[in-house]
């Protein structure tokens, strides 16, 4: 018996992978400008729990840090920083803490991802998730492409799980049929509209719409008719509103506003506010410059998290490399 957590159920730790020099965040020469938002989002992890930081060189990170209460730094091979995508899948086991890896191949091959693909047996070998069994399966899935809400029902899209660069483009049925096998998932939500400019992960989910209980799904609303992504959003929130709970019912859909377009060599930049990280405490969200729409999901998230601390992640450099702070991020319970 298999169940899927959900991200606001306790956490052991958080994972996250600095930038290193063979990354592409040290294209521009730029290295050290690109660890601000790293240095960020881990501090305000680590006020309240454990954040295992991937680097090469430990004390050039650990360096950066004025406090280093509750991280763990720890030297490994890894080729990008997006180990949402690549970090372990904390799931249920007959009761028991457990955890999945799966193949990760580079969203579909865009990028070179062999050291990614091996972090979780590099992790688990070494002792930092105890004594939690972890299963290695040959199916290909990125932990930013499913949403769970801890009760055996996932939200996600055709354009990413289905696509012919992932596992050979299979059904859905033949999808769902392994999602139940490795993560005991008894419904899948399809979503067959949605995806922003400059994402290269094929539409993820936690770029689109997020469970923030079992009964609630916010979802990115854009209402400027001009902006490229006004019908295919528009199209998302009707989908969202046929989507139907276990017992027949509508969830509770709550909007996020669409950020003002921001670009980098004239190229759009995936700025999405749903890429928000639920912590133990805390929810970490983006900003992008943006002051009213930065302003108004603060007070969004707050609504939906009254008992949690809600704290603004300044993210348009993590948007330059195509992800935000749940990209950025991997919670794990073992």
């Amino acid at each position: 018996m298999r169940r899927l957590r959900a991200e606001w159920e306790r956490q052991n730790a958080v994972l996250m992978a600095f930038p290193h020099i063979d990354t592409d965040w040290a294209k521009d020469g730029n290295l050290n400008r690109s660890f601000a938002p790293f240095i960020r989002i881990a501090q305000a992890i680590a006020y309240s729990q454990t954040v295992y930081i991937l680097c090469k060189d430990a004390k050039q990170i650990r360096d950066l840090f004025c406090s280093t209460q509750n991280m763990v730094f720890i030297e490994t091979d890894y080729n990008d920083t997006w180990c949402r995508d690549y970090g372990p899948i904390s799931i249920e086991r007959d009761l028991k803490p457990a955890l999945i890896d799966f193949r990760f191949d580079g969203w579909g091959g865009k990028f070179e991802a062999s050291f990614d693909d091996m972090v979780n047996k590099s992790l688990h070998k070494k002792g930092y998730f105890g004594t939690t069994p972890m299963e290695s399966v040959p199916f290909v899935l990125e932990g930013g492409s499913i949403e769970s809400d801890g009760e055996g029902t996932i939200l996600t899209t055709t354009k990413c799980l289905c696509n012919p660069n992932r596992n050979g483009g299979l059904s859905k049925s033949e999808v769902e049929e392994n999602l139940n096998r490795y993560l005991g998932t008894k419904r899948v939500l399809w979503l067959e509209n949605g995806y922003l400019e400059g994402d290269d992960t094929d539409s993820h989910i936690d770029m689109l719409a997020r469970f923030t209980s079992k009964d609630t799904i916010v979802y990115i609303e854009c209402n400027d008719s001009s902006d490229i992504h006004y019908h295919t959003l528009k199209e998302l929130k009707k989908e969202l509103k046929l989507l139907k709970k276990e017992d027949g019912s509508s969830y509770n859909l709550i909007a996020l506003p669409m950020c003002e377009p921001k670009y980098q060599n004239n190229h759009r930049l995936p700025a999405s506010y749903a890429n928000f990280l639920i912590t133990n405490k805390a929810v970490l969200y983006p900003t992008y410059e943006a002051p009213k729409t930065d302003k108004e999901t603060g007070v969004i998230l707050k609504q939906i998290f009254p008992n949690k601390e809600i704290i603004p992640i300044p993210s348009l450099k993590l948007i330059t490399q195509g992800g935000s702070i749940h990209c950025s991020t991997m919670q794990i319970i073992y």
